[in-house]
């Protein structure tokens, strides 16, 4: 193949993936700047105009750029298109969208076990969503409407502080000491400042590889063997994928 024909070649490669990337008329200057030629504006100009001759590409009414015809579109396709780096970028795609569909999936499941826990128990409940990013709350307004925290708006509200903190109240949450097996957290206890007047029931689950901890807040005053056993038992169906 000649040089001339082997730039030529190049030249309709870029006005053809430009203009499946953008849908606008490709021009000389376009070509250059975008794709990196190392020839002069002329230069490029002659190919297309030459590009243009052999029917591969044409000028729209409305424009002073090229455009492919269908016959360009077919040596594109026949001599020009590299596969090979299109199923790499293929399988890269199809790839990062399996995976977010899978933690989309996985955030879903782990809300709907949110809501259960909290329609079970007068108390509030929570988890930390897959990858550890954020918390799901869940009955935070159920939970103040206990006697506790009616007759002592500070302590409603040293709770609000540390919730409405979510950033701070997922690093405390990672930072427990936590297992499959719930684990009680009483008062003072835990290691969240501000919520020592209340407590907290954690449970550690994993599903479909992922990991994050679950569980129950409430006043000091709970029914601790319920709420270790309501926990345990949506843990399980969140595990087990029976939500």
């Amino acid at each position: 193949m000649h040089i001339h024909d082997d730039r030529k070649n190049q030249v309709l490669n870029a006005i053809i993936e430009h203009f499946i990337k953008t849908a606008e008329p490709v021009g000389s200057k376009t070509i250059i700047l975008t794709y990196n030629f190392k020839v002069s504006p002329a230069t490029v100009r002659n190919d297309m105009a030459a590009l243009e001759d052999e029917g591969m590409i044409m000028q729209p009414h409305t424009s002073a750029g090229r455009v492919p015809t269908d016959k360009g579109y077919r040596f594109y396709v026949d001599e020009l298109a590299d596969y090979d780096e299109a199923k790499v970028l293929a399988r890269k795609t199809i790839h990062s969208l399996r995976e977010k569909a899978r933690a989309d999936l996985a955030r879903e499941r782990v809300h709907e076990a949110v809501q259960l826990l909290s329609q079970a128990t007068p108390n509030m409940a929570f988890a930390t969503i897959p990858e550890n990013t954020r918390t799901f709350f869940m009955g935070f307004s159920k939970m103040l409407r206990q006697p506790e925290f009616i007759h002592s708006p500070l302590q409603a509200s040293q709770v609000m502080e540390v919730i409405e903190d979510s950033d701070h109240f997922l690093k405390g949450i990672q930072n427990l000491e936590t297992s499959e097996e719930p684990r009680i957290f009483i008062g003072e206890e835990n290691i969240l400042q501000g919520i020592d007047s209340c407590s907290l029931i954690v449970s550690r689950y994993h599903y479909d590889g992922y990991e994050g901890a679950i569980g129950i807040l409430g006043p000091k005053r709970m029914p601790y063997a319920y709420n270790s056993a309501i926990l345990r038992e949506v843990r399980d169906l969140l595990e087990n994928n029976q939500l």
